[in-house]
């Protein structure tokens, strides 16, 4: 099932749409101009109670059942506003910012096959308003497994030529997003082959490597993509991961050095310091990364339990009880949030 987040580019679209007035309506009867007011201001329950009257009326004032939609859209109620979305189309083919929203919406539903023709007929008449339609489009093709067309929409999407090298690497990272490793990887190495000296196109092949549990692979992916960017913070992150799963300790550190070096606002590089410190049974310093990294992410339920036990190694009991309490507050709090 296809799961996206709200889009910055669409919520562009939709604020754009809305924000026709910024104050509230004037005392009168409903109005289109009054219902934007109230959505401008985020009042969407005013907003609908002002639509039903005007979807009352006889005929219905025109747009009422696009602003409907993406009142419900706004508030993720995704199968009412599709069906919204519907309604104006119904009352209006030609409504290309319905039938975009339409599809973006059936995406968000998990029908990427019901999105995709909308998606491409709004794409076709010339709404590019923004660039995500693309964005979502390629996702509905990967969802389809339909990946040519989908290297063709995120390639248009960055003005690639779409047989490019980062073409194919764009949509390698975005197969593998999709946890897709097998054509992610497939993707990947045409990108190699298009251009060996492509950037980040190594280590995304050794984040695959990694991901599918080849360590060896991962490394060697991992060597080649710093002779060509050396200045890659995260590609000694990944590096560290790897030797850390090797049982590598001393490289594990040297690259992570250069990586809070290249890095030093990422809590990555920190919490894999802590964790090879520990594991060389150096608690002390162990805890000083962790505790950076604590401040950087203090919501990570990782770096609380490192910190935790490099506290009761370095014999911290009160600083220790702390931490895994912390972590237990956060478990709970992400159980009660998912039950």
């Amino acid at each position: 099932m296809c799961r996206a987040p709200l889009y910055s580019a669409l919520s562009l679209l939709v604020v754009s749409t809305l924000a026709i007035a910024q104050n509230d309506a004037a005392a009168g009867p409903p109005s289109v101009a009054g219902v934007r007011a109230l959505m401008a201001q985020g009042k969407l329950d005013d907003a609908r109670r002002e639509l039903d009257a005007l979807a009352a009326m006889q005929p219905e004032p025109p747009g009422v059942e696009r602003l409907r939609g993406i009142a419900e859209y706004e508030s993720n109620r995704m199968a009412e506003a599709e069906a919204s979305f519907a309604r104006a189309l119904q009352q209006d083919p030609s409504d290309l910012d319905s039938m975009q929203m339409r599809g973006v919406t059936l995406y968000r539903m998990g029908k990427p096959g019901d999105a995709i023709p909308l998606l491409e007929r709004a794409h076709s008449a010339g709404l590019i308003a923004n660039a995500d339609p693309n964005y979502v489009l390629g996702l509905c093709y990967v969802g389809a497994k339909r990946y040519d067309d989908a290297r063709r929409a995120f390639a248009a999407q960055y003005d690639f030529a779409p047989d490019s090298a980062a073409a194919w690497l764009v949509t390698a990272r975005m197969l593998f997003r999709q946890e897709l490793t097998a054509p992610a990887a497939a993707a990947a190495h045409q990108a190699v082959q298009l251009d060996p000296r492509m950037p980040l196109a190594h280590r995304l092949l050794g984040e695959i490597d990694l991901a599918g549990g080849d360590v060896s692979g991962a490394l060697a992916e991992l060597e080649q993509e710093v002779k060509i960017n050396p200045l890659d913070g995260e590609t000694y992150d990944r590096m560290g991961d790897a030797y850390i799963r090797s049982g590598q300790y001393a490289s594990a550190q040297q690259v992570l050095d250069r990586a809070v070096l290249l890095e030093p606002n990422a809590s990555g590089p920190y919490i894999l310091l802590g964790k090879t410190l520990l594991e060389e049974h150096d608690p002390v310093t162990a805890a000083m990364y962790l505790e950076r990294a604590e401040k950087m992410d203090p919501s990570n339920t990782m770096i609380h339990l490192l910190l935790g036990r490099a506290f009761t190694a370095a014999g911290r009991s009160n600083d220790a009880n702390r931490e895994f309490e912390a972590l237990q507050k956060l478990l709970g709090a992400a159980a009660s949030s998912n039950p």
